[in-house]
């Protein structure tokens, strides 16, 4: 008998929590959704057992709370713990595939919001899959996300009040570096000539966020690639000197013009969509020229690692980890992360266009 008043008291508790959870996401401030690639990715790839894109051993982590590594590629928080942070968060939503392990709070977890960044994917879906055994594409993401709005659905009884959550919510996505290094590295599948790439990688970025819209996606933080040409990666593999790889520098700045166009003119279609495209190309050429004032003084090798060693136990690592601006082979340290977050939320148009995120989601910083 007890057993069975227990029970029902659970049941009763979980189910006041929902609606409670409900009310708060028609009322509160947004939820997060974010898809990308490693430069978001909080700890996806290391539920993906096969993965080997994952950064789950030290010294990732060293600066995070505790020293532990927690899947992020970073010595610390990074890009999307820090651009939460400046909305008042005091973590980053959790990995999709975390939240699927505890099926008793889900539901009210996924309204606050979820991470289904997957380190090593890209636009194609065929990036990343064979140079990291799996990796979750952003189409499959976008399917993830697309289980999250079936579940907000059986919550709230109706399509239109799904819409209406969702409406507020802020969709932050960061991809399309992967799918142009492996195109430099002859890794693309099929093979395609430049003008073909450009128009398959283009075309289904487009795609991809025509299907989000779709499914309720209204405000959108989208950070266009970095200078990947300029990573210790790059650096190793593709020049003899140690410079900036011109080609990759290239596809970066062309692809920031094209995805700037793309949602121009994707906004003037369906016009109830408001953005922020972070040009964080120039934001972190910035950074490099003028190093000295943003507190770096090595911005071209790993502080974790090298060029061609990723970073793991056995690397050699930096004491002064705040004055790198590369963490390892690929990816910023939590420093350049934190500075790239504040120039989304405080930056002129020439770095977060048409508006900054300040702008976008009403935060002050």
């Amino acid at each position: 008998m007890a057993k069975r008043y227990t029970s029902y008291f659970l049941g009763a508790f979980v189910s006041v929590a929902v609606t409670l959870a409900l009310l708060q996401a028609e009322a509160a401030a947004p939820a997060v959704y974010i898809f990308g690639d490693s430069t978001l990715d909080v700890g996806t790839n290391v539920f993906i057992p096969e993965c080997l894109a994952k950064a789950d051993v030290y010294f990732n982590g060293i600066d995070f709370p505790y020293s532990v590594p927690t899947g992020r590629f970073s010595n610390g928080l990074n890009t999307a713990d820090e651009i939460v942070r400046l909305l008042g968060w005091k973590r980053s939503p959790p990995p999709f595939l975390y939240l699927l392990n505890d099926k008793s709070t889900f539901k009210q977890n996924i309204l606050q919001g979820a991470n289904f960044a997957s380190g090593g994917s890209g636009i194609i879906n065929t990036t990343g899959q064979t140079q990291f055994n799996r990796v979750i594409s952003l189409e499959d993401q976008i399917k993830q996300f697309s289980t999250v709005r079936s579940n907000i659905t059986n919550m709230t009884g109706s399509d239109a009040a799904t819409d209406r959550i969702l409406s507020k919510a802020f969709f932050l996505i960061s991809i399309g570096s992967n799918d142009i290094l492996e195109y430099l590295l002859n890794l693309t599948t099929p093979p395609m000539s430049i003008p073909e790439f450009n128009v398959t990688l283009l075309s289904t970025y487009e795609n991809h966020l025509k299907t989000l819209y779709d499914l309720g996606a209204r405000t959108f933080g989208i950070l266009a690639v970095p200078p990947i040409g300029c990573t210790p990666f790059a650096r190793a593999v593709f020049t003899q000197d140690g410079s900036c790889f011109e080609p990759a520098e290239q596809f970066a700045q062309a692809f920031y013009v094209e995805v700037a166009a793309l949602l121009k003119q994707f906004s003037s279609a369906v016009q109830d969509i408001r953005y922020s495209l972070g040009n964080t190309y120039l934001m972190t050429t910035t950074m490099m020229e003028d190093m000295l004032a943003f507190g770096f003084r090595n911005i071209a090798a790993a502080c974790c690692g090298n060029g061609t060693y990723k970073c793991n136990q056995t690397a050699s690592f930096c004491a002064n980890r705040d004055e790198y601006l590369f963490w390892d082979q690929f990816h910023p340290s939590q420093r350049a992360s934190e500075l790239a977050a504040l120039t989304l939320f405080g930056a002129s148009e020439s770095l977060a266009a048409p508006m900054n995120f300040s702008q976008l989601l009403g935060v002050n910083v």
